[in-house]
């Protein structure tokens, strides 16, 4: 019987495809919608991850202030001393890195390019997971000199000398030239949106002499030992600066520790609040889609009264009635599922390609997707069919 029932409404679809087409159009957007929402948001928080990792593992940064942004009340910088400090008195830390940046305009030969120099030592590359693509970090030797050579990003490279290998090349920066010693590998975009490429680094001395013209350090980068405990590393940083920075015990901090952990919790928080947001707007669609199907099961139930009381005439039973309506919505909602199902795959694919973040497929999200929208048919062509199923046979074959 069910598989009669089911040849029955199948037919029923196929005499009025276009009108079917319509019907399930509202539940191929709503599930490819909720879909496509959900794998690009995915992949937009897998890529946050990516790029939080790309700035190095195990990573404390240390930076003056409470806050940042505008508003912020301004702190004093920290100094080489501080940094010594670190190194020595905090255990179970890998490398320690001073930093401090200066935009400036880098020239080469007729092409310039605006950039920002970072002045740091050569622990800055093992702290911030930097690989060399060619050429070489500077050695100790140029850090306590303050030799003018720096390794620079390929955005820069790309900027300044085309195709062309840069290292044994020289650059001029501000007035004085620096020799091109080293290339870093290309990272892409940071976590903050930044270009990580468009870099130059150089020795922290040679900074400090030559472009700021003092001692302070910005910030300070300290890369903790793999399975040490990074909350208590940063308490015992915590506790060293506020001693060292002199701050009573009722004051607040005028600096702040972040951990790549806080920035992944951060902004992977946010692109999933986004997420689900915008699959729950998507979904709406799928209940206009599931309103469009009872109307048309109505409108369905009117155009077939006579059939309808033909078949309650010759024996058919009110739930064998009430099963071919009910089949019939199920069967068109779960068309349009599969669907949606379809075209969200190929709008993931497209989006993940233009928004570079990767493709990562859901088989829950999309199971979800398709059970949903069987349950929408189910919801909304009940009525309809149980308004078919209750029809009197007699006035239903009186019907015009």
């Amino acid at each position: 019987m069910l598989w009669n029932t089911l040849i029955l409404a199948m037919r029923a679809i196929r005499r009025n495809v276009l009108r079917s087409f319509l019907t399930v159009l509202g539940i191929v957007i709503g599930v490819a919608a909720v879909i496509t929402m959900v794998t690009v948001g995915n992949g937009a928080t897998q890529a946050v991850r990516d790029q939080i990792a790309s700035m190095g593992s195990n990573l404390l940064m240390v930076a003056p202030g409470k806050t940042y942004g505008p508003g912020a009340e301004p702190a004093p910088n920290f100094k080489d001393a501080d940094v010594e400090a670190i190194r020595t008195q905090i255990g179970n830390v890998q490398v320690v890195a001073p930093v401090t940046s200066k935009s400036i305009t880098a020239v080469s030969q007729d092409r310039n390019w605006a950039t920002a120099v970072t002045g740091s030592t050569a622990d800055y590359f093992e702290a911030g997971n930097w690989e060399l693509e060619d050429g070489r970090v500077f050695n100790e030797a140029e850090e306590r000199a303050g030799k003018s050579v720096c390794v620079i990003g390929e955005t820069v490279r790309a900027n300044l000398f085309g195709q062309q290998n840069p290292v044994g090349s020289q650059i001029r920066i501000k007035q004085f030239s620096c020799e091109v010693i080293g290339l870093l590998k290309a990272k892409g975009q940071g976590a903050m949106g930044q270009d990580q490429d468009d870099t130059v680094v150089m020795p922290l001395k040679t900074v400090q002499r030559r472009l700021t013209g003092s001692q302070d350090v910005n910030r300070i980068l300290i890369s903790v030992r793999a399975g040490a405990s990074i909350d208590a590393v940063k308490g015992q940083l915590e506790l060293l600066m506020r001693e060292r920075r002199k701050i009573a015990p009722d004051e607040d901090d005028n600096f702040r520790v972040l951990d790549t952990r806080q920035l992944v919790q951060m902004l992977t928080g946010a692109t999933k609040i986004l997420t689900m947001l915008l699959g729950a707007v998507a979904a709406v669609s799928l209940l206009v889609g599931g309103i469009g199907i009872m109307n048309i099961m109505l409108v369905s139930v009117t155009e077939r009264t006579r059939e309808i009381g033909t078949r309650l005439a010759i024996g058919a039973l009110e739930h064998e009635v009430l099963l071919q309506f009910l089949i019939e919505a199920v069967v068109l909602s779960c068309l349009g599922g599969l669907t949606g199902i379809a075209l969200a795959a190929a709008a993931s694919v497209g989006l993940a390609g233009v928004m570079n973040v990767p493709f990562l497929f859901n088989p829950a999200i999309n199971v979800l997707s398709f059970l949903f929208s069987g349950a929408i048919g189910v919801i909304f062509g009940y009525f309809p069919a149980r308004r078919a199923a209750r029809l009197d046979p007699i006035e239903a074959l009186r019907h015009e």
